[in-house]
């Protein structure tokens, strides 16, 4: 029995699909729906002795096909697409079909990198700190524009953190310049209700983080709040994915850019290469650690002294690549921080 490798270039409406046998021939190539039954019933249609592998690139559909598929007993591995991308871009031409053959040789040769593909609850919880991400950003934006637009008639906000201060400096300002309350109020209307779903949503994640013991374990780390434990928790979701724990800075891409040849060897900014919300995370909780926090330990006095030779900025970067590592040594030991 011959083995067989199939290619799926995934789209919104459909999905490409090619069909290689182990001399690397094209044995079928075409498109169906993308759902995943529809691709588990045209895979083993089109080949009933079997498939060995099957693979697909990261995206935003990954998850839910990979997952689907895995249910349905296909023998799937979801690779990473920035490094599928450099082998399809050496093809004269680009197309959907193509790129599906690509994929299938890949899969055929074993010259890729496979992707661990987080669960359900996984994603949920992102989805929480995720749609928390986006409200702070939008309110951002918008009490940005409001200090701009103040500032056009020479009206300063100044410091208003929380509501009641806002509405209080408002108040005054809109009394220098009377028309600009029923042009502003609706902006200013806005940012409230959008401090109001903030705040639920933060109650929604410390509740959530209360309830899971790795985030309980997490958090006893100088720094580390619920925030920054459940989004370390669902980015790494399986600890014993990493050989080491050096390894976890380089996945959130808190490594140096090296560029190596010959006698060249230069090694520039961090990579930035990884999960970004992962990065931001441990990027606050290095500056908490080293602004906020007043009980020293020798990670803050390491920080510090860095802070001091080579400025904040590094530090805060140093100090965040450390966490990765201590937070994942802690998991996998299942031990609370010491502060000796």
């Amino acid at each position: 029995m011959g083995r067989f490798y199939a290619g799926l270039d995934i789209s919104d409406k459909s999905t490409h699909i090619c069909l290689v046998d182990e001399e690397g021939s094209e044995v079928w190539s075409g498109a169906c729906a993308t759902d995943p039954q529809v691709l588990a019933d045209t895979l083993a249609r089109r080949c009933r002795s079997g498939l060995t592998r099957v693979v697909l690139e990261t995206g935003p559909l990954s998850a839910f096909l990979y997952h689907g598929l895995v249910e349905r007993g296909v023998a799937v591995i979801c690779i990473c697409a920035r490094h599928a991308s450099g082998v399809l871009s050496a093809r004269p031409n680009k197309s959907d079909p193509n790129d599906a053959e690509g994929l299938a040789q890949l899969a055929r040769t074993g010259w890729f990198k496979a992707v661990h593909v987080k669960d359900e609850e996984t994603h949920l919880d992102r989805a929480r700190l995720k749609v928390r991400e986006q409200l702070v950003k939008a309110r951002r934006s918008m009490q940005n524009q409001l200090r701009g637009l103040l500032k056009l008639f020479g009206l300063k906000l100044g410091t208003a953190h929380t509501s009641a201060k806002r509405a209080e400096r408002l108040h005054g300002l809109f009394a220098q310049k009377p028309e600009l309350e029923p042009i502003l109020a609706p902006l200013a209307a806005a940012i409230g209700m959008l401090e109001s779903e903030i705040a639920a949503a933060t109650r929604a994640i410390r509740k959530r983080s209360a309830l899971d013991p790795v985030c309980a374990l997490l958090t006893s780390v100088p720094g580390v709040g619920p925030w920054v434990a459940l989004t370390y928790k669902c980015s790494i979701e399986d600890p014993h994915r990493f050989a080491t724990s050096t390894g976890v800075g380089a996945y959130a891409g808190l490594v140096p850019r090296r560029r190596q040849s010959g006698t060249l060897d230069i090694k520039g900014r961090i990579t930035k290469a990884g999960d970004a919300m992962l990065r931001h995370a441990l990027y606050e909780a290095a500056n908490s650690l080293l602004g906020r926090v007043k009980r020293d330990c020798r990670l803050r006095q390491w920080g510090l002294a860095l802070a001091a030779s080579k400025g904040k900025k590094r530090a805060r970067i140093a100090v965040a690549r450390k966490l990765a590592a201590l937070l994942h040594t802690l998991w996998r030991s299942n031990i609370r921080f010491s502060w000796a």
